[in-house]
Parts: C-alpha cells; sequence; structure tokens
C-alpha cells in the first residue's frame, strides 16, 4: 500500500479555512446535533450560548481510500483457525455489529467524532431557518435614526472644526495669485530701471518714479497676509436619516404552583431560546419579561427565569399589564409587537374567557405576532380551549404544545420559522 504524506507548509488562515470547509460539508449534521444538544436536559440555560462539544457518528465522515489492490487470485489459510476450513464462505457481519465503538488491534477504540462549536457557530446552526414572521409589515423603516457624515467643507464654522490642511492650501494658493502679477510687474520695472541707469543720459526723474514704484509694489507684496478669513476652511457635517427596525417581544409566563419544576424548566428553557434569537438578528429590539400567579408583575430577565411562586393562577392579570405596557411605551405607530405565553393552561374558573375577550380587544389588534405555548398533557386545558377560539378569528395568533423537553426545539422552529414576504 502507498501513503502520500503532504508535508507542505500551511499557509496563512489555512485551518480557518479547512474548519469552514468541515462545517460546510457535514452542516446537516452540525445542525441535527446542536438540535440533540439544546434538547439535552443537562445543558443548563445559561449555557445555551457558549458553544460546546458536539459529535458526529463515525459513519458520516467516513472518507473513501484509494490504494493498490491484491490483484490475482489468492488462497490463504491462516494457522491455529479452528473455526474455519477451506473452502467456507464468511458470512457478512450484522450491520448492528458496526454501530458505535469499535476496537481495534492496537487496543484503541473508533468513537464518534466530537469537536468543539464556538458560541457564534452554535447559534448560526441553531437560528438557521429561522425568522420572526411578517417582520416587515406596519412601518418597518419608518422609525429614523440620525447619523453624523462628513459633507465637505465650509466657509464658515466654529474653531474646533476647522481643517487646517485646506486652510493652509487656500491661503498658499491665494497668496500665489495675488503676489505673482506683482512680481513680474516688480522685474520689468527693475528691467526699464537697469537700462536707464546704464544708458548715457540718465533720465533722474524718470529713475527716480521707477524706483518709487518698485518700493510700492514690494510693500503691497508684503502686505499680502499670510492667512485670512477667507482662506479659512471648516469640516462641514450633516444628519443623514438612517431606518432602523424597531420591535419589542413580550415574554408572559406562568410561575404559579400548577407549573411544577418540569414545567417551569421547559417553559424556562422556550423563552431563553427565544430570547437569544431576538438578540441575535435585530440590533434594535426589547423585550418584556412579564411573570404571573393570581397577580402580574414585569420582571428583569434574572428574576424572569430563577423565581419560584406559589399560588393559583390568574392569566388575565397578565394581559392586562401587557395591554397597558402597549399603550402606554410602544405605540403601534412605531413599534412591532409580537407576544410569546408559556402556561400549563390551567386558570381560574371564568378567568379564560376573560383572557379570551382582552386578546380580541386590546391585544391582537395591535400586535403583528401572538405565540401561546402549553406545556400540558394530553388532555387540553380551559385556557387552550378559549385560545382555539382566538386562532381561528385571527392569522397572526398561533398555539403549540410542548409535553416534553425533546419537543422544545421543533416546536420553536414550527413558530418562528421563515415565511414568504406577504
Amino acid at each position: 500500500m502507498v501513503h502520500i504524506v503532504d508535508r507542505r507548509l500551511n499557509g496563512k488562515n489555512k485551518s480557518v479555512v479547512n474548519r469552514q470547509k468541515f462545517i460546510r460539508r457535514y452542516k446537516t449534521q452540525i445542525k441535527k446535533a446542536v438540535a440533540d444538544a439544546i434538547s439535552n436536559r443537562d445543558r443548563s440555560i445559561s449555557d445555551i450560548d457558549k458553544g460546546g462539544k458536539i459529535s458526529i457518528p463515525r459513519k458520516d465522515t467516513d472518507e473513501p481510500v484509494f490504494h493498490h489492490g491484491q490483484g490475482g487470485v489468492n488462497n490463504t489459510i491462516h494457522p491455529g483457525n479452528k473455526k474455519f476450513i477451506p473452502g467456507d464462505v464468511i458470512e457478512r457481519p450484522n450491520s448492528d455489529e458496526n454501530k458505535g465503538s469499535q476496537a481495534s488491534n492496537d487496543g484503541e477504540g473508533l468513537d464518534d467524532f466530537s469537536f468543539e462549536l464556538s458560541k457564534e457557530e452554535f447559534l448560526n446552526f441553531f437560528f438557521d431557518d429561522l425568522a420572526l414572521p411578517n417582520l416587515v409589515k406596519t412601518k418597518l423603516a419608518s422609525v429614523e435614526e440620525f447619523t453624523i457624515a462628513h459633507a465637505g467643507f465650509s466657509n464658515v464654522g466654529i474653531p474646533p472644526n476647522i481643517n487646517i490642511v485646506r486652510s493652509v492650501k487656500g491661503a498658499l494658493g491665494r497668496r500665489i495669485a495675488l503676489k505673482n502679477p506683482l512680481r513680474k510687474r516688480v522685474k520689468i520695472l527693475q528691467s526699464q530701471l537697469e537700462q536707464l541707469e546704464q544708458s548715457e543720459v540718465p533720465d533722474l526723474k524718470l529713475i527716480n518714479d521707477l524706483e518709487l514704484a518698485i518700493k510700492k509694489l514690494k510693500i503691497r507684496i508684503h502686505a499680502i497676509p499670510f492667512i485670512d478669513d477667507f482662506d479659512m476652511r471648516y469640516n462641514n457635517f450633516t444628519k443623514l436619516p438612517r431606518p432602523v427596525t424597531q420591535a419589542v417581544m413580550f415574554c408572559i409566563m406562568d410561575v404559579s404552583g400548577s407549573m411544577d419544576r418540569v414545567r417551569k424548566d421547559m417553559a424556562k428553557r422556550f423563552f431563553m431560546l427565544l430570547y437569544l434569537f431576538l438578540t441575535h438578528n435585530y440590533k434594535k429590539i426589547e423585550v418584556v419579561f412579564i411573570s404571573h400567579h393570581t397577580t402580574a408583575k414585569e420582571v428583569d430577565e434574572e428574576e424572569f427565569f430563577y423565581s419560584q411562586e406559589t399560588g393559583g393562577t390568574v392569566v388575565s392579570t397578565a394581559l392586562e399589564l401587557t395591554k397597558e405596557i402597549i399603550h402606554k411605551r410602544f405605540p403601534t405607530a412605531d413599534w412591532n409587537i409580537y407576544v410569546a405565553q408559556a402556561s400549563d393552561g390551567d386558570d381560574w374558573d371564568i378567568d379564560p374567557q376573560k383572557c379570551r375577550d382582552i386578546l380580541v380587544k386590546d391585544i391582537m389588534p395591535y400586535v403583528q405576532y401572538y405565540a401561546y405555548i402549553e406545556v400540558a398533557s394530553d388532555l387540553p386545558q380551559s385556557l387552550w380551549t378559549e385560545y382555539s377560539k382566538i386562532e381561528v378569528l385571527f392569522d397572526n395568533f398561533v398555539m403549540q404544545k410542548i409535553k416534553e423537553v425533546g419537543e422544545i426545539y421543533p416546536v420553536f422552529h414550527e413558530l418562528f420559522k421563515k415565511q414568504s414576504i406577504e
């Protein structure tokens, strides 16, 4: 067998290029590994965006190998073989025997291929094919910010904006333009003066007149200032409008006693993925966290994900607070509004009907998208039943159920997958 070893020195950034080629080649396998890592309950919420190690099945990384064949017809009998005799046909091994790790004759196994993904690579794979739906609607670029841009030079301005180079160049040009004609006139007069002085009968009066004229011209030349107000040039700046995408995402979560630890964990994971998704794609976006049990309150990110509450559930309090915040801080003329709600669907008495009324009248007309995630069992809860009626009325209202951790990724992907621009 012939082995070819490439011992050429690596070029600049060759390893980076090779890594990018590897990631592109095994994109499908890496995306699946990333999805499995997200669904793994051993991975904490705070570690989701830190990249980490992923594994690809060894069979997916096999490469074709070129080598010289043995050639001809050969019969080989290995000594000490008590199982086979010449002429026996060796059966093909079962496919199950080739799965997982395999031992080799040198004492080392062939495990799945593992490598580290950076934070950016990890998020790029997780957020691939995802986008907030209908983000182009409702004055997407109507809210303007201004950026300061250089707009040439001006004859007027303030001292801090003086452009020294342009001012000195202007002064030099002015001096040349004003002095050259005077210097040429001086040379002509001096030539005439020399001719008169060399004549046999010099005209003293004319000589005095020429000397006086030359003296006046030199005074005029020296009187030209080195720099004048006319020469000053100032940097000119102007404000240019810059369109920005302005959006706000409301995250509403039930933290009541009916939400046990497992359900809270799934809801927290979903919102963390949503939060990462928003901050990864949009620089100008605000996130409002609202937690509720019998009462609702706006909280920060830390309290939203890690607070522990007890008591019953009154979902309408959270919707009332959402409505109040929208009308006070986020006018629909300037903001694209998105709402995501997670709950186990258990609500108090007639509160689901109240929630439906609030959504239909005071929230849905103002939002671009409303996603409801129910972390519950197979049995439909009261809130799910009422929300199903809203889903029929509004195209921008969607519902999904999450029963286990492994469903978080596909549900998230389905809710926020890229949609065609309408």
